[in-house]
C-alpha cells in the first residue's frame, strides 16, 4: 500500500513539474496567449484598412468624383476653366 502512494505522488509530483516547467506549461501557454493578442490587433488594423482601400477601389471604379479629387490634391491638377490661385502665409 505504501508503494502505490508513493508511486501516486511520485506521478503527481512529475505531472505538476510538466506543467510548470515542461514544453507546454504555463507559462509557454501565457507567452503564446500574449503573442496571440498582439497578433489579433495587428489583424483587426489590417482588416480596417484593407476596408479602407476596397471602399476607395469602389469609389474609384464607380464615380469620377474620387478620380477627381485625386487629381486635384495629390497631383495638383485643375480643370482648363479654372484659375489656380495660391496664398502664401504672413512672415
Amino acid at each position: 500500500m505504501r508503494l502505490v502512494t508513493l508511486a501516486l505522488v511520485a506521478l503527481l509530483a512529475f505531472v505538476h513539474v510538466e506543467l510548470w516547467f515542461g514544453k507546454g506549461g504555463v507559462p509557454r501557454v501565457m507567452v503564446l496567449q500574449s503573442e496571440l493578442a498582439a497578433q489579433q490587433d495587428k489583424n483587426e488594423l489590417a482588416r480596417q484598412r484593407n476596408e479602407q482601400l476596397a471602399a476607395e477601389v469602389r469609389d474609384l471604379k464607380e464615380g469620377l468624383e474620387m478620380v477627381e479629387e485625386k487629381a486635384r490634391f495629390e497631383l495638383g491638377m485643375v480643370r482648363p476653366d479654372e484659375i489656380y490661385v495660391q496664398i502664401a502665409p504672413r512672415r
